[in-house]
């Protein structure tokens, strides 16, 4: 005579479910809900119907043709000089150490902790019409007018901010570039390779990934910069996040302000969906 023992089944284990609903419910509260009132008020036209009436309205604005172009060549330049200027003195710092070198990295990494505004208003205590720079400029070659005023102006931006974004490019960099294999730079350089041929084969493939990181974020940052731009108050410089605050706190027109908003959060995602796409073409993890 076989006994047949019936099967339990296992508890459901709830505990999981539990876990994730908190992050969900935070996530909810902190960014879904507000940015659905954003699209729901940028969607929403002056009768009331949920359109593309102010999307319209906006794209056939040459003020917001004329921010857009600003906030690209803004965020691509200063990118650029970023990549450049953080590329160049990671080499210095990592592969030609000098008396002062930890120091100095030491205060690349403080510049990260600095608030942007901190940098603008030490710039313009240096190159500001009366800075530093034009006062001595002025007193000894008695100008009338101040020799340098760049900073009041595109130029001023993208060099604020590569001033201030720069660390985000050399942060992730110098740790790349630390984890080179020495014995290949040392056969490299026995062989008679050129610095340039060393760079371009040994150097930059491994710092590919880094360089990848750090100007991605530069990019996304560069591209939603807000209190440079303001604080600078650059001539005719209008960006889209300059074009949001003016529309919604001078002019308080809020449905505009929101639809700006929303493009400048799909313009976010597409730069970011771009270096996804150019991370997983070049193999690298991000």
């Amino acid at each position: 005579m076989s006994l047949i023992l019936p099967l339990e089944k296992p508890a459901l284990n709830l505990r999981p479910l539990l876990w994730l609903l908190l992050p969900l419910l935070v996530l909810a509260t902190l960014f879904f809900w507000p940015l659905s009132l954003i699209v729901e008020q940028a969607l929403r036209g002056a009768n009331g119907d949920i359109g593309l009436e102010t999307f319209r309205q906006v794209v056939d604005s040459k003020r917001f043709v004329g921010a857009l172009l600003n906030t690209l060549q803004i965020a691509f330049f200063a990118t650029a000089g970023c990549l450049l200027l953080g590329s160049v003195m990671s080499l210095i710092l990592v592969f030609i150490p000098f008396p002062g070198s930890e120091l100095i990295g030491r205060v690349v990494d403080t510049f990260i902790a600095l608030p942007t505004f901190l940098i603008t208003l030490a710039f313009t205590f240096i190159y500001g019409s009366a800075g530093l720079l034009n006062g001595t400029l002025m007193s000894l070659f008695a100008f009338e007018l101040p020799p340098v005023d760049f900073l009041y102006s595109m130029q001023g931006v993208i060099l604020a901010e590569i001033t201030v974004f720069t660390p985000l490019v050399m942060r992730p960099l110098m740790a790349a570039l630390r984890q080179i294999d020495k014995s290949q730079l040392e056969a490299a350089s026995i062989l008679g390779a050129h610095p340039l041929r060393v760079i371009g084969q040994v150097i930059f493939p491994a710092a590919l990934p880094a360089l990848m990181a750090g100007g991605s974020l530069c990019l996304l940052l560069t591209t939603n910069e807000f209190g440079i731009v303001l604080f600078i108050g650059a001539k005719g410089v209008n960006t889209l996040p300059m074009m949001v605050y003016s529309k919604a706190i001078l002019e308080s027109d809020y449905t505009v302000a929101c639809m700006i908003a929303l493009i400048n959060i799909v313009l976010s995602l597409g730069l970011f969906s771009l270096y996804r796409l150019a991370a997983s073409r070049t193999g690298v993890r991000s």
